[in-house]
């Protein structure tokens, strides 16, 4: 068994505010034994400076796997970033993802042999994400619904995935429409099953290149537990510019074929073949 029980993965991409207020959000966590690694696709020296700088304030590891900046390549660096987590369980978020702080806690409890866990976020607005602050983060009041509306951030059902109820969101996790995917903002999976898979396609780009992996991991007999409105992260607003048609065009065709093949394997994935 691994010393460290859980590594947290976060992606990232020229984002040091966003990232910063993250990399806080993980110095609250209930659950402490955990690393963090951090993977980065190509980031200039902003983001290598913030985090030299902000390990010597966080009470965990921080790990920064970095790649030149070649276009979106984030499939690349997730699978270098795997292979460089120590812990045995990993979970897969984004630099601007505010995890609570049982959110680490919440994936180990609830993580089992067999089994993949499916998160999801809360959208917040781009005047709210602005206000949240070190203090903000540490006293939780991000995820108070009351403190979100009074600070301007539309009322909707949605905020029920901030519920700390246990009964309600046993209850929501359990009826809710929404299919348990792997979405790379927030999922945990054993290392191991993720390395009998190959990890990500390194041939995908932005849409869907997560979600690709978890239906090789469901091929491949792991089951996906929804956990949607237990294990809770904030989504910091921002625009998408590397969004384009054609690259969800050939990301939908490789899902398509691994669909069709029932495929538990890539071989564009962290092994290449020889040759």
């Amino acid at each position: 068994m691994s010393a460290i029980d859980i590594s947290v993965i976060i992606s990232t991409y020229n984002m040091p505010e966003w990232l910063e207020k993250v990399l806080w959000s993980y110095q609250f966590q209930t659950f402490k034994n955990f690393e963090v690694i951090i993977a980065d696709d190509g980031s200039t020296d902003d983001t290598r400076i913030l985090i030299e700088a902000i390990s010597l304030k966080l009470n965990y590891n921080i790990t920064h796997v970095w790649q030149p900046d070649a276009g979106f390549q984030k499939t690349k660096i997730l699978n270098k970033a795997t292979v460089a987590a120590k812990a045995d369980y990993l979970i897969y978020t984004d630099g601007d993802c505010i995890a609570r702080a049982d959110f680490v806690a919440t994936h180990m409890s609830l993580r089992a042999k067999g089994f993949a866990l499916s998160g999801g976020y809360f959208k917040l607005t781009n005047s709210v994400s602005n206000i949240i602050t070190i203090a903000i983060i540490s006293s939780q009041n991000c995820f108070n619904t009351n403190w979100l509306l009074q600070h301007g951030q539309p009322k909707s059902f949605k905020m029920n995935k901030l519920s700390t109820s246990k009964l309600r969101t046993r209850f929501l996790n359990t009826f809710t429409t929404t299919k348990a995917t792997f979405d790379g903002m927030n999922v945990s999976v054993w290392k191991e099953d993720v390395i009998k898979v190959n990890g990500f396609d390194e041939r995908m780009q932005y849409g869907g290149e997560d979600r690709e992996l978890g239906e090789r991991l469901m091929n491949n007999n792991i089951k996906f537990k929804q956990v949607r409105y237990s294990a809770i992260c904030l989504h910091l607003y921002h625009d998408r510019p590397y969004k384009n048609d054609d690259a969800f065009k050939k990301n939908k065709a490789i899902r398509a074929t691994t669909k069709k093949l029932k495929s538990t394997f890539t071989k564009y994935g962290i092994v290449k073949p020889k040759g």
